[in-house]
């Protein structure tokens, strides 16, 4: 198909605001979670500045030309997201030279949609978050929102993210990895490889998020149920020692202009009731169950720490744009890592938009920082 194959859409001469095309949904497990961010974004962007494109991933991976309807993305009790795969398809580019976005439309040529100057990927999980997503954009040079290739993928396999920050002499708790090709040739030893971790042990697939497949298990009788339960999400899964203490989180942004790498106020994430564990339901539907404190009541030099262990972690795998650090901080008085978060829930009430706005930076704010951290940045290899 060539260029003039497609019918040029009505666009004004005139100098225009930067496009962005606001990519959602995806093929994981956690499609839902992403339409939800795509929600309070396509809310919150400042429509005076940016001209928004939502574009969603189908759950079979289509890509379909999504309404501007932040109410039909909303996740609630009642009510489960999901792009609507009979939208018409779109087009993407694969080429350096050209950063236009063509619509699908049954019975008509492809129409074009115009180019995009900037992508905000709101995936979350495998196929978006990983990095294969922010390859497809590398090859095309399409600025983005967030971390690259590498860096995306090392950041959501546990496996790798852990081996990271240990090679940087950042701490992180005993773990086993259990990949597919142990587990189905040899599961005794790969269950005696968790029992000497002790017990309880969280078990969770090693490339998802949102608590999805986690399971916290007790006893040795009770670990191959949950090792089969996370590999519905991931063939490979990891399992890790629980450590007691409290979970502190902070929110990362790069820094402006080569500047140092910027942290967030701290916050606590604390189970209430309900839940043996931050899961699912307790991110996402039962909001009594769960209470959030931002800042964090913690003293300065815990707080100052997790601040260095976050900023430290990002530096450490080469993030842009923004991150999500989450700690332990334990009876003993240590802060341990527990992982970073390329492309944390992005709600008005998620953790990290609401760690920022207590440090001064309100939701439309934080997300013009990102885009404009994203146009500022140069295509290629950095």
């Amino acid at each position: 198909m060539s260029a003039s194959d497609i019918v040029p859409s009505t666009l004004s001469a005139e100098p225009r605001k930067p496009r962005v095309a606001v990519v959602f949904g995806g093929r994981s497990s956690e499609h839902a979670v992403s339409c939800s961010t795509a929600a309070g974004v396509l809310r919150a962007i400042d429509r005076d500045t940016y001209d928004v494109l939502p574009i969603g991933i189908a759950k079979d991976g289509r890509w379909v030309l999504a309404a501007d309807d932040p109410d039909r993305l909303a996740l609630t009790p009642g009510h489960t997201p999901e792009v609507d795969d009979a939208a018409d398809g779109v087009i993407v580019p694969l080429s350096t030279t050209d950063r236009s976005l063509a619509v699908l439309e049954p019975g008509q040529p492809p129409r074009a949609l115009g180019d995009v100057d900037v992508v905000l990927p709101l995936l979350h999980g495998p196929f978006g978050e990983d990095g294969t997503l922010q390859g497809l954009l590398e090859l095309a040079d399409i600025r983005y929102v967030g971390s690259g290739v590498l860096a995306s993928a090392a950041g959501m396999d546990k496996h790798y993210m852990k081996v990271v920050l240990a090679g940087h002499g950042l701490p992180v708790g005993p773990y086993t990895v259990i990949t597919d090709k142990a587990w189905r040739h040899d599961p005794a030893a790969a269950l005696d490889a968790v029992s000497s971790l002790g017990f309880p042990v969280f078990v969770k697939p090693a490339r998802a998020g949102s608590s999805m497949g986690i399971t916290k298990v007790n006893a040795k009788e009770d670990l191959e149920a949950a090792i089969e339960a996370a590999r519905e999400h991931d063939p490979k899964v990891i399992v890790e020692a629980a450590i007691v203490g409290r979970e502190i989180e902070c929110g990362v942004l790069e820094g402006r202009d080569g500047a140092p790498t910027r942290t967030s106020e701290v916050a606590e994430v604390e189970v209430v009731q309900g839940h043996d564990f931050y899961d699912f339901e307790a991110k996402y539907i039962a909001e009594a169950d769960v209470q959030l404190s931002c800042p964090a009541d913690v003293p300065v030099e815990v707080s100052d720490e997790v601040r260095r262990l976050a900023a430290a972690a990002f530096d450490a795998f080469g993030c842009e744009g923004l991150a999500r650090v989450d700690c332990f901080w334990t009876s003993g008085g240590d802060v341990v890592i527990n992982e970073i978060n390329t492309m944390p829930g992005f709600t008005p009430t998620s953790m990290y938009p609401r760690m920022w706005a207590v440090s001064g930076l309100d939701y439309p704010a934080l997300i013009d920082e990102l885009l404009q951290l994203a146009l500022s940045r140069r295509t290629g290899l950095r």
